[in-house]
C-alpha cells in the first residue's frame, strides 16, 4: 500500500511543471517515487524485534548455587530493568504472565590473571555461567518468527576484570558482569532476523 504522500509527490510530478520540460523524466521520477515508497511497510523501533503475542514476562528469583550471597537477587534486578528498558514486555508479578523467565546461576569463579612479586593480585578476573529458560505460560516453545526458541536452556557466560590498585573490588566486577549477562538474556528474547 503506497502512502498518502508519494502517491501525492507523483500527481505533482505528473502535472505539469516548469521544472521539468519533458514528461519522460517525469514518468520515470514518478515511478521511482512511487516504488520507493514501497518500503514505507518497515516498522521502526523495538515492537519489530520482539514476538508481538507476548505482553508480559513473569521473572522469578534467579537461583544461585554460589557462595557468594545475593548474585540471585542482583541477577534478577538487572534482567528486570533491562527488560522493561529494551523491550515493549511489561515485567510482572505474577506466575500467569505470557511468559517466564527463569534462570540458574551455575557457577562463578574467580581468578588471578597478574601477580606482583610478593603474590599480591594485580588483575583478577571474575566469570559468571548462567542456565536460562524462556517459556510460555503453559511451558511451552516461545515461537520468534519461523524459528522457534525451546524452553531448553540456553547457556550463558560473562566475564569481568577488576584491578585493585584502581580501587576496583570484586563487588564492583560482578556488578559489571552481571549487567552484560542481563544484556545478553535480554538479547536473547528477540526475534532472529
Amino acid at each position: 500500500m503506497k502512502t498518502l504522500a508519494a502517491k501525492t509527490v507523483a500527481a505533482f510530478l505528473l502535472s505539469s511543471s516548469p521544472y521539468l520540460s519533458t514528461s519522460v523524466p517525469r514518468i520515470f521520477l514518478a515511478l521511482f517515487l512511487l516504488s520507493a515508497s514501497g518500503c514505507a511497510g518497515y516498522q521502526l523501533g523495538n515492537r519489530s524485534l520482539y514476538p508481538s503475542d507476548i505482553r508480559t514476562v513473569y521473572v522469578p528469583m534467579f537461583e544461585s548455587d554460589s557462595f557468594r550471597p545475593f548474585l540471585g537477587e542482583r541477577l534478577t534486578e538487572a534482567v528486570c530493568k533491562e527488560i522493561e528498558l529494551r523491550t515493549p514486555y511489561k515485567v510482572v508479578s505474577s506466575p500467569n504472565a505470557d511468559s517466564v523467565l527463569s534462570g540458574r546461576i551455575g557457577n562463578d569463579t574467580k581468578r588471578v590473571i597478574v601477580e606482583n612479586e610478593f603474590d599480591d593480585a594485580r588483575e583478577v578476573e571474575l566469570n559468571l555461567q548462567v542456565q536460562v529458560t524462556w517459556a510460555d505460560r503453559k511451558g511451552g516453545l516461545i515461537q520468534q518468527g519461523t524459528m522457534p526458541v525451546a524452553s531448553a536452556v540456553a547457556d550463558l557466560g560473562q566475564s569481568a576484570e577488576l584491578v585493585p590498585e584502581y580501587g576496583e573490588s570484586v563487588a564492583t566486577a560482578q556488578q559489571r558482569a552481571i549487567e552484560r549477562l542481563a544484556e545478553q538474556i535480554v538479547s536473547l528474547m528477540e526475534m532472529p532476523w
